[in-house]
């Protein structure tokens, strides 16, 4: 008695993708211009992300600004230098937080955080008051060799 593989007779390919698919796909790709790609996806690590950059942005333009005071219209040409130097930021970081490679590094990045066990309050409190004990204890480690050294040289006239 032989067994018969049904499957293998009606197997069609995984990869082969119908003609409905295909324009969906394409609908997808020609709406995603000012689109979210993954919009539900990876939310935190995106809106931190821009939130670091634009403060790095608008850090950038605050110390660039006052370097225009030379000049006649200094205002105007603050404002104008300001404001392409936001937007042109603005759109690169729009451009480079949704493209697809980022965002997938983005999401995998948020899921592995999610994995990851935190410590709780009274630890974060305990190891807190541990560093705080040791920075003490070397501070007064510190001043007391400094103290012996200081006494030391000055015994010996090499410090006045």
């Amino acid at each position: 008695m032989t067994r018969v593989d049904h499957d293998s007779k009606n197997h069609t390919s995984k990869n082969h993708t119908s003609k409905n698919e295909t324009s969906k796909n394409d609908t997808i790709r020609i709406n995603m211009g000012l689109s979210i790609y993954k919009s539900g996806q990876g939310y935190w690590t995106r809106m931190l992300s821009g939130i670091g950059g634009g403060t790095l942005v608008l850090s950038g333009v605050a110390w660039l600004l006052p370097k225009f005071d030379v000049f006649d219209n200094a205002t105007i040409i603050q404002a104008i230098v300001g404001t392409s130097i936001i937007v042109v930021f603005g759109v690169l970081g729009w451009y480079l937080l949704n493209k697809p490679r980022v965002v997938d590094f983005m999401i995998a990045t948020e899921a592995e955080m999610r994995k990851v066990n935190w410590p709780t309050r009274q630890e974060i409190i305990g190891s807190t008051w541990v560093v705080i004990c040791g920075t003490v204890l070397m501070a007064l480690l510190l001043f007391v060799i400094d103290v012996a050294f200081t006494y030391f040289f000055k015994s010996i006239n090499i410090l006045g």
